[in-house]
């Protein structure tokens, strides 16, 4: 069968308004003719299982490369498709992987440098106990495999005018943000010290990176490791780092870690010098707790009222929508029907009588006495 080729040839009869519309129309029922043929699956469904990046509408990145860091890390070198918007250093991206036939997204920082020529981004992930999407990364994920993407997002950002001092002070997974930072914009900073928490000298994620950056002399590296050295403390950083308050500050690590330095940072009177970034929200503890019913799948869980609905519906088996697991992004928002939850950032409680539907967040709520919940 031979297809003609219609609309680009300059004939007087090509630019008749009346031909450009009756060829508009054919190609447009053509598509139409082979939607229904294909139907269910439309002729776009067939488009992106050739050319999965092409759709600016479902955001997805393939795995170029798989770069082990550590024996628990592991940096992916992803290919973004189209609808990809570039990043600012420190932001970080939600990424959807499927594990076992089920979607689950997590948000990983970006660690390198939105100037890559080839447009190319990574991720690194690091091991989490009983984790089930950076276990999937970290022993399965190859060179050809697709993600989902959101849009990258973040407030932990450098300011536009670089600050003449800088101190980045981080503990296990809270090097990779900074690593992005330090990958963009080392070079228009002067004075920067890096103090960095891991338990070896051999966990310590881009060890061999920032140890060149410092032999290079274009940081101060002070590396701390926990196990021979034990958690590092605000009152440690005043000897190490002794014009601590004239630096303008970046952290991010654990939230004990954390809580210490804004409290040291506070007390000083300086606590406008410091930014955090968590990776899990602060929680207080809630007390209580009670059972959760969650009514799609007819599932009951009983729980002390510490443990998120989110974290709880998971481990029972249910599907749970989530994105980043710090109520921030409102992925995994669903419907409270009845009972009471308490927010363990807070501790405000929100209550629902038979009939209600009032959205919380999974990730940051937990049973304040029996409740009902859509899930």
């Amino acid at each position: 069968m031979e297809f003609t080729s219609f609309g680009q040839d300059s004939t007087p009869e090509t630019q008749d308004p009346c031909y450009v519309a009756v060829i508009r129309n054919l190609r447009t029922g053509a598509w139409r003719v082979v939607e229904l043929i294909t139907t269910p699956v439309v002729p776009a469904d067939y488009l992106d299982v050739i050319a999965p990046l092409r759709n600016a509408n479902v955001l997805r990145a393939r795995v170029d490369a798989v770069r082990p860091e550590t024996e628990r890390a592991v940096t992916l070198v992803l290919r973004p498709g189209r609808g990809w918007v570039p990043h600012e250093p420190g932001q970080y991206v939600r990424v959807g992987v499927d594990v076992d036939g089920v979607r689950l997204w997590r948000s990983y920082s970006i660690t390198s440098t939105p100037a890559r020529k080839d447009g190319r981004i990574t991720i690194t992930v690091n091991a989490v106990p009983d984790g089930a999407v950076s276990t999937h990364l970290l022993t399965r994920a190859r060179r050809g495999m697709l993600l989902h993407l959101d849009v990258p997002t973040g407030e932990f950002q450098l300011p536009a005018a670089r600050p003449g001092k800088a101190l980045f002070v981080t503990a296990g997974s809270g090097i990779t943000p900074v690593m992005g930072m330090l990958r963009s914009a080392l070079h228009e900073m002067s004075d920067v010290v890096v103090v960095h928490s891991a338990g070896t000298h051999e966990a310590v994620v881009f060890g061999a990176e920032l140890r060149t950056l410092a032999a290079e002399g274009r940081i101060r590296l002070v590396e701390r490791h926990t196990r021979t050295d034990g958690r590092i403390k605000p009152a440690d950083l005043d000897d190490l780092v002794p014009d601590l308050f004239d630096r303008q500050t970046w952290a991010c690590g654990p939230n004990e870690m954390l809580d210490d330095l804004e409290a040291h940072w506070a007390d000083a009177g300086e606590a406008d010098r410091l930014v955090t970034e968590r990776f899990r929200p602060a929680l207080i503890s809630a007390g209580g707790g009670g059972s959760v019913t969650f009514t799609q799948s007819g599932t009951v869980v009983e729980t002390d009222g510490s443990v998120p609905l989110l974290d709880a519906g998971e481990a029972a088996g249910v599907l749970m929508p989530s994105g980043c697991r710090m109520g921030i992004c409102f992925s995994c928002v669903l419907p409270l029907r009845e009972g009471a939850v308490r927010d363990l950032r807070d501790g405000t409680l929100t209550v629902a009588e038979a009939g209600d539907s009032i959205p919380v967040q999974t990730c940051v709520s937990a049973a304040a006495g029996p409740c009902r919940i859509d899930g």
